[in-house]
Order: C-alpha cells, then sequence, then structure tokens
C-alpha cells in the first residue's frame, strides 16, 4: 500500500477551501466591488472639483441633508421603540404574540412602493386622518419630511427589533432576581443590569435600519413625491437625475449615499469587534 505524505493531505484539504474562497471572491467582485468602482469612477471622471460642484448645488444638497436628518431621526425613534418591542415580545405572554411577532417582518416582505400607497392612503389630504392632522393641527404628513419617516419607520422596524431579540432571549435571568430578591425596583433593574447587555445590540440594529432608511426609494417617492427643496430626497433626486439625463449629478450623488452607508456598516463592525475583544 502506497503511503500518503501529511503535505499531500493538506494540500487535498485547503483545496476545497481555496475554491470556495475563489468563487465567494469572484461573486462579490462581479456582484458588489465593480458596480461600485464603475459608479465611482463616473462620478470623478471630470474631476473633484465637478464632483463636489454636484454635490454643494441647493437642490442636491438640500435632498442630501432631507434624507440624513430625516434618516437619523428615524433611527432614534426605532431605536427606543425597537429594543421596547423585543423587551415586550421575549418576556411577556399574551394572545396574539405570534401573530404580533410575525408582522414585525412584513415590512421586509412587501414591496416598498406598496409601504408607500398604505401610508396615502392612511395619511392622503383626502383622508379623513389626514385632513385633520393638517386642516386641525397644521401637521402634513403626506409630500412633506413627516411622511418621509414614517414610512422609514415602517420599512427599517425589523432590524432593530431583530438585531435585540436573540440577545435578550440568551440574557441570564439570574442577575435581575437576585436584584428583585435585594429588593431592587423593575426600572432599576432594567436600567442597571438588562439595557447594559442590550445597549450594542440596540445601537447596531439602529445603525443598520439607519444605512437601510439612506438609499431608501420605493415608499419615499410615493409619500413624499419628488418636489425640489422640500420634499426631495437624494434617491429620489437621482432618479431626477438619470430621467433628465445628467449622469454626472447621477452618479456624483449617489457616491454620498454609498459613502455615508459604507461608513455607517464600517463604524458598526468596529463597535461590534471591539466589544468582542
Amino acid at each position: 500500500m502506497t503511503a500518503v505524505s501529511p503535505q499531500v493531505k493538506n494540500n487535498k484539504a485547503r483545496s476545497p477551501k481555496l475554491g470556495l474562497r475563489a468563487v465567494s471572491f469572484i461573486y462579490i467582485l462581479i456582484m458588489v466591488i465593480i458596480p461600485v468602482a464603475v459608479i465611482v469612477q463616473d462620478g470623478f471622471h471630470e474631476g473633484v472639483d465637478e464632483f463636489w460642484h454636484q454635490i454643494t448645488l441647493p437642490i442636491a444638497a438640500h435632498a442630501i441633508m432631507l434624507t440624513l436628518w430625516t434618516s437619523a431621526l428615524m433611527t432614534i425613534i426605532n431605536g427606543v421603540m425597537g429594543l421596547a418591542t423585543a423587551f415586550v415580545l421575549v418576556r411577556y405572554n399574551f394572545p396574539g404574540k405570534s401573530i404580533l411577532n410575525a408582522l414585525i417582518d412584513l415590512p421586509l416582505a412587501i414591496p416598498t412602493l406598496v409601504t408607500g400607497v398604505m401610508l396615502v392612503i392612511l395619511y392622503g389630504p383626502q383622508q379623513v386622518l389626514g385632513q385633520f392632522l393638517d386642516q386641525e393641527l397644521g401637521f402634513q404628513v403626506i409630500f412633506a419630511p413627516p411622511g418621509i419617516v414614517i414610512a422609514l419607520l415602517f420599512i427599517t422596524f425589523p432590524f432593530v427589533v431583530r438585531t435585540i431579540q436573540p440577545v435578550l432571549l440568551d440574557l441570564d435571568r439570574q442577575q435581575e432576581q437576585a436584584a428583585a430578591t435585594l429588593g431592587a425596583r423593575s426600572t432599576t433593574i432594567f436600567r442597571r443590569i438588562i439595557f447594559p447587555a442590550l445597549a450594542l445590540p440596540t445601537f447596531s440594529g439602529s445603525l443598520l435600519s439607519f444605512a437601510r432608511a439612506v438609499g431608501e426609494f420605493g415608499a419615499v417617492v410615493i409619500v413624499a413625491g419628488n418636489i425640489p427643496l422640500k420634499s426631495q430626497t437624494a434617491a429620489v433626486y437621482v432618479l431626477g437625475a438619470v430621467e433628465s439625463e445628467n449622469r454626472l449629478a447621477a452618479s456624483a450623488v449617489s457616491i454620498v449615499l454609498i459613502a455615508v452607508s459604507l461608513t455607517v456598516m464600517l463604524f458598526t463592525n468596529y463597535v461590534l469587534k471591539r466589544r468582542q475583544i
């Protein structure tokens, strides 16, 4: 019988791993890296000065700022309400809990255009609720920034809840029980024991929802419309630039959106790695 050397065995063992790595890298290269590189090249092909000019035009700058502050406001609200919802779903039993738990993922399953239509039917100026908010309270939802925030809240809500839930399920409750035995109030237990363990998942889930919201188009274009200097977001601005054959403007604003999302994702990964060390 011919003996197989350990080196040959190691080479055979490594071959499938190297092949899998190569396939994965090629797929990422084709699907992600090359498209991003192409749009970056297109946005800068007339120089940095022209790129800066395109993103600082009043209409473009307003669209970018509107996108960022509405996404940031949505992130804060979703962080608080996502934490509360995850806590209720994990720690309490009540009729309809399984249905509510399933509904959390509904925004991920339905087209975002459908989300926009639902919100227009609910808050539209011709609807009872929309008329009441507009005429009685002076609070316009559709074709205004509040509509953008509500649409983003609906679409990104699952990101926060589903990030917190697994951590909360695995949380050891012995410390909570010990604190309760010593007479600590429920609010103190949550603030001192539970929330420190959930702070990082809440933070990372909120950042993921922010990164998702920055590039949202479907629901926003229905709810906010395409009103420059009022309710036009960056994604909708890109569409308008493409339709008007202004490819440079579309590429320049797209690069800003990609840069913001990528920075948020890298920062999230950095925080998670630092936490694990």
